[in-house]
């Protein structure tokens, strides 16, 4: 069974499997907005802003 989570950005039900682990990183899918599993409880799944890392072109 997956845990909802609402998207930060739009709103939408983010499906977490049950398996998922803090550390992963799960997709919006309204508005593919990546978000990082930041505390995981028993029926309470926390979320925040996926980092990324920007290619560094030496410019």
């Amino acid at each position: 069974m997956k845990a909802k989570v609402e998207c930060q950005e739009c709103g939408a039900d983010i499906g977490v499997p049950e398996d998922a682990v803090v550390g992963e990183i799960v997709t919006c899918p309204d508005c593919g907005g990546d978000f990082e599993i930041s505390a995981k409880g028993n029926d309470k799944v926390e979320l925040k802003p996926a980092e990324t890392v920007g290619e560094d072109w030496g410019q």
